[in-house]
């Protein structure tokens, strides 16, 4: 549906109200500019957006209709379906009168591998769960860090990868630490590992009740018959699973999704509590971008919808809140995911408890959240102020570069908002390599930031939701110049300042330099002048690490230039097929004499070479 017409707002909605379908389906409202500010579901279209043209809309639904210039439509099967069309779409577009759930990743899980005689327990993040047997989700990669370091101390199944199992002649380091049972080398048999493996799965599915009892039997057993030593051995695990227990704190045996919101002037947290095998898998705090005028009723809901759009929902998603139609809402979860998920909001016992605790946190984190935005908002109120902007900046983009002698160079972006720093939005720049020895343009920092610049404002003219309100350069006069000339060269007039360190080149005494006024400095020790600092070394750093780790690949892969018969056929050959310098390194014999071109011959020079420090 497309308006030709001068109509918008209320008369527009009106005027299309016959033509439109009293089916199930989502609707977009747009602007003058066709982009979208709203998108809804409907179980009857032309009923639902009949509804705008009343009189006691909320002021938020006020505003928004007042820019309405065109709607479009999509009709769905069902309602179920729109409301899964709906999350869907919002996730991609993003309007701004909806509620939008922002830091979405995937939870990552821990996966028992099934595809090797001895199993190892490793980190996964994915959406394909049927290869291998998955614990989880939970909520940070660190927490599964912790949770593998625990259960390797407890059982000490293998963490080598294949490569490194295959050439093993003797005990690695993590056996002589006993972290591991070195079946690489047949220390422990077949059978006996995989009992751990069960065990394993036991103590990660929840029944550690059976798995102590099953314990606490293998070692009467043991010491019966005179095995004190492997019956100890069980004994301290028994300890360290009881010590598990007892520090995570879990008391329900359901997998659980606890959720909880808490508001605060128009400001909304919304803490997740996950549970899994009675296992507590970690909690995360969630701050969406919220529309004026917007209660908590519609952000909990429009949070869960996004929410478990791409997040695999438990038995019982236990709420804080009840939430209308929240049936219709547990249908759309379950025909996404192929689950029987239930929606509960408890009254008492141990479940209520688990909610409170969880709006106890959501509270405390909200509190805190509120605290660090109105120190940021002060701050980005002086930025104006101190470089003459229209607006208070809402994103704030720094530039800087790192390359030795122009070689490995890497251009880096980091964001900066009222909220921090928002790393999704971090951007490297591997930059050309610049002019070989002899040549006046060897590390020219001009050259690397036209070249940034340039690739980043012709991406802007493709998006333009993502307009900084503010460039920040590490350089002085001379990169500004650079900008200058880019930014007339784009006809764009995006405000930007230089930062350079002064004619000493110290930290604290920063010159800023701006287009057509003199350089000036702030007082070292004022709040503004430390957070740009701030904001400059972070950009650095960035840079500087994807620097090293740029030059440290390129260092380790032109090793492979040292070996015999080793050429840049070969080499590209061999990096295509492994895809990395250190899985090269792992491959055995075998394994590199699979790439084309490489014969057995050459795959054991190669092997030979790059284990003789081995």
């Amino acid at each position: 549906m497309a308006n030709n017409s001068n109509v918008t707002g209320h008369n527009l909605i009106k005027s299309l109200l016959d033509s439109i379908p009293t089916l199930p389906g989502i609707y977009r409202m747009l602007d003058c500019n066709q982009q979208i500010l709203y998108i809804g579901k409907a179980k009857n279209l032309r009923k639902r957006l009949a509804n705008y043209t009343k009189h006691d809309l909320t002021t938020k639904i006020t505003i928004m209709i007042a820019l309405i210039s065109d709607i479009e439509y999509t009709i769905t099967s069902s309602e179920v379906e729109a409301l899964l069309l709906e999350a869907q779409l919002i996730k991609k577009w993003q309007p701004k009168f909806n509620i939008l759930l922002k830091d979405d990743k995937s939870f990552p899980y821990i996966k028992l591998r099934l595809d090797h005689d001895y199993p190892q327990l490793i980190k996964y993040r994915g959406q394909d769960l049927t290869n291998g047997k998955f614990f989880g989700p939970f909520t940070s990669s660190s927490q599964i860090d912790i949770t593998l370091l625990e259960l390797q101390k407890i059982f000490k199944l293998r963490s080598c990868t294949d490569n490194f199992y295959a050439n093993r002649k003797r005990p690695c380091l993590q056996y002589q630490i006993k972290r591991c049972y070195a079946p690489c080398v047949n220390k422990i048999s077949a059978p006996d590992y995989a009992d751990l493996v069960l065990q394993v799965q036991d103590f990660l599915c929840g029944k550690t009740q059976h798995l102590q009892q099953r314990l606490a039997q293998n070692m009467e057993i043991l010491s019966a018959n005179l095995n004190f030593e492997a019956a100890a051995e069980i004994r301290d695990r028994i300890k360290a699973l009881s010590y598990i227990q007892l520090k995570s704190g879990a008391t329900i045996n359901e997998d659980v999704d606890i959720i909880a919101i808490a508001e605060i002037h128009g400001h909304y947290c919304i803490a997740v509590f996950l549970y899994r095998g009675g296992q507590s898998c970690g909690s995360k705090s969630y701050f969406p971008y919220i529309p004026e005028y917007s209660n908590k009723v519609e952000v909990l809901t429009a949070f869960l919808s996004q929410f478990y759009h791409t997040h695999s929902p438990p038995k019982a998603i236990i709420l804080s809140d009840a939430i209308p139609q929240s049936g219709l809402l547990a249908e759309s979860i379950n025909k996404l995911h192929q689950t029987k998920s239930i929606i509960i909001i408890p009254k008492g016992g141990i479940k209520r408890d688990l909610v409170l605790n969880a709006y106890t946190n959501a509270q405390l984190a909200l509190e805190q959240n509120i605290q660090k935005s109105i120190k940021h908002q002060t701050i980005f109120a002086e930025i104006r102020q101190l470089f003459g902007l229209k607006i208070v900046p809402d994103r704030i983009e720094v530039y800087d570069n790192s390359h030795i002698m122009g070689e490995f160079a890497v251009g880096a972006m980091i964001v900066a908002t009222p909220n921090g720093f928002d790393k999704k939005e971090y951007r490297l720049f591997n930059i050309s390599q610049l002019k070989s020895a002899g040549d006046a343009k060897i590390g020219d920092d001009y050259q690397m930031l036209r070249e940034v610049m340039t690739r980043r404002l012709t991406r802007l003219r493709k998006d333009h939701t993502k307009i900084p309100s503010l460039i920040i350069i590490d350089g002085g006069k001379g990169h500004l110049s650079v900008v200058q000339k880019i930014m007339h060269e784009f006809n764009l007039s995006i405000p930007f300042v230089c930062m350079s360190k002064g004619l000493i080149r110290n930290a604290g005494h920063e010159q800023f330099h701006l287009p057509n006024q003199e350089s000036f400095t702030l007082d070292n020790q004022t709040l503004l002048m430390k957070y740009l600092q701030i904001l400059r070394d972070e950009a650095h750093n960035f840079a500087i690490n994807a620097h090293r780790a740029k030059r440290s690949n390129a260092i380790r892969i032109s090793k492979l230039d040292d070996i015999p018969n080793i050429g840049q056929i070969r080499k590209k050959a061999l990096l295509n097929y492994f895809g990395s310098y250190q899985t090269i390194c792992e491959a055995t014999i075998d394994q590199l004499s699979q790439v084309p071109g490489i014969n057995r011959r050459v795959a054991t020079t190669i092997f030979n070479n790059l284990h003789l420090s081995s």
